[in-house]
């Protein structure tokens, strides 16, 4: 048995369908992870997608449902909770962003892990669920006809988040653009630098709340910074940025499927792992701001300044 023929021994086509859960993951977090990595915000992330377990709690609590669209308005609503209470604390109070960011997202996350104790004890909306995801499980899960093939209903579902969220950044590139670089440029043309924050905030939490199933709350965090602080690496231009995070998310799917069937281990895990390798890369060769890059073009500048 060669190394391609390896997943397919242990998952037939489900090998497919966990790479490209695994994909329909990462490539979301990735394009909005670009905008969190270029507004300095990447912390807002984390903070999110840990903030929004709250928020899936109550919207459960009322419909009884794991897969109802509620738990996803739940979620944003929570995300755009701890958005709000940052910021409160932050312009009301002497504390600064980062230990603002540390209260709200702490505390919001213990009291959705009490609540959870409390009230859904026997529910598959555990912790460890939470922390780690069960991207594996998607297998089990009861299958839509698409174009003849039976896919899981969870890919069904990540998709069509997926291409929203794509649909959203081409549609919005304008305004996500300005008011990342320049919010009073941004004013100026007419358009809320504030409400396209707080917006941005909000369908963070929806693609988080979509992810969690898979990935779990803390391998999140690495979808939404390591493709894009790669691609950053990688490129001084936004749009190869977006493009380049998306090669990210594919790539690291792919390996991180070989890497989960190699070590038998925790694929969502694996996937982050694959993604850091890309990043060690880049940190090392990117073409913008590799380590080598800046060695080469120093050199190569020492060499062509005229002699004193």
């Amino acid at each position: 048995m060669n190394l391609i023929e390896l997943p397919w021994a242990y998952f037939g086509i489900g090998a497919v369908w966990l790479t490209l859960m695994a994909f329909l993951v990462a490539l979301p977090c990735s394009q909005l992870g670009a905008y969190l990595v270029l507004r300095r915000m990447s912390l807002v992330g984390d903070a999110i997608s840990h903030s929004v377990l709250p928020g899936i709690v109550i919207a459960f609590l009322f419909v009884g449902d794991l897969a109802s669209p509620w738990l996803m308005l739940g979620a944003a609503s929570t995300g755009l909770l701890v958005t709000l209470l940052i910021e409160q604390i932050h312009h009301r109070t002497r504390i600064k962003q980062d230990s603002a960011i540390g209260i709200a997202f702490t505390s919001l996350f213990a009291l959705g892990v009490v609540m959870i104790s409390l009230k859904l004890r026997g529910v598959h909306l555990d912790a460890e669920c939470v922390l780690e995801g069960s991207l594996g499980d998607i297998l089990n899960y009861n299958t839509v006809a698409v174009m003849g093939l039976d896919v899981p209903t969870p890919i069904v579902t990540m998709a069509a988040v997926c291409a929203i969220t794509l649909l959203l950044i081409v549609v919005f590139y304008r305004v996500l653009t300005l008011s990342s670089f320049d919010p009073g440029l941004a004013s100026s043309y007419g358009y809320r630098p504030v409400w396209v924050h707080y917006a941005l905030m909000a369908f963070l939490s929806v693609v988080v709340v979509s992810a969690f199933q898979a990935v779990g709350a803390i391998l999140v965090i690495a979808l939404l910074v390591i493709p894009a602080s790669t691609a950053y690496l990688c490129t001084h231009r936004l749009k190869w940025m977006l493009v380049l995070s998306g090669v990210h998310a594919l790539l690291s799917s792919v390996a991180g499927m070989y890497l989960h069937v190699w070590i038998n281990g925790n694929q969502a895990a694996a996937t982050v792992v694959s993604g850091l390798v890309l990043f060690l890369l880049a940190w090392f060769f990117g073409p913008a701001d590799g380590m080598a890059t800046k060695f080469v073009n120093r050199r190569n500048k020492e060499f062509t300044e005229p002699f004193v």
